[in-house]
């Protein structure tokens, strides 16, 4: 097992330029644990101990407020650590994890892990970019709620998630990797699921957007950048 999570590590950015001795070492305080569908990985709430780095599978991560409705923080790909406020603090995990289709998790002790960090610096530094970028995310998504109006949104998630959830086909075209329902989508910029559909129908007449033979979408990047420019 502890080959597969080498492996695995091997592939992450943020550990990429590693040395095989460096990278042991987070192997070594590592494990895999496997979740069902349906399944809560986390709940918003519990003791902030760890954190995630999905092999396989697919999570949503959202939080939902005291009415119970739901605002989607990412659907992470293979490859992805989660939480990304886990680390030097002490706190609780700031939402929920769900499995969405069976998931086979790495999951690292962050006492241990921040060990690692203090001892390899570099690593350390490397983090705290990767941290810095979501941070920036997080702030152009919240720009993007307060400024646009729900069919501008639906454009910029969908150019996002090209960058998060998707491969370039050419110059022009990125697919979606990831299965996003209405719903989903939806849930990510705070809207209803009847306003998403009527855009992703707008622009599909247009020929902005496609959705492929497996049901996957396919992007015309730069008319759908024109749309909202």
């Amino acid at each position: 097992m502890s080959d597969v999570i080498f492996n695995h590590f091997k592939k992450v950015p943020l550990f990429k330029d590693l040395s095989d001795e460096e990278l042991q070492s987070i192997v070594d305080i590592s494990h895999i644990r496997i979740y069902k569908v349906k399944s809560f990985v986390c709940m918003q709430g519990d003791k902030l101990d760890r954190v995630f780095f999905i092999h396989s599978g697919k999570v949503k991560i959202h939080i939902t407020d005291p009415s119970g409705r739901e605002q989607i923080v990412s659907i992470p790909r293979t490859g992805e650590m989660f939480p990304h406020v886990g680390l030097f603090r002490k706190g609780t995990f700031p939402a929920h994890v769900e499995v969405l289709k069976t998931a086979e998790l790495i999951v690292t002790p962050i006492a241990d892990f921040e060990e690692i960090l203090i001892k390899y610096p570099e690593l350390c530094i490397k983090l705290f970019k990767f941290l810095g970028e979501k941070i920036i995310d997080l702030q152009a998504r919240l720009v993007e709620q307060t400024l646009h109006n729900t069919y501008d949104q639906v454009i910029m998630l969908l150019l996002r998630l090209c960058k998060s959830n998707g491969v370039s086909l050419d110059k022009n075209q990125s697919k979606l990797t990831t299965h996003f329902t209405n719903r989903e989508l939806a849930n990510m910029i705070g809207s209803s699921r009847e306003s998403v559909n009527r855009t992703i129908n707008q622009l599909r007449k247009k020929e902005l957007v496609t959705i492929d033979s497996e049901g996957f979408f396919v992007i015309n990047i730069e008319e759908l950048q024109a749309e909202v420019n």
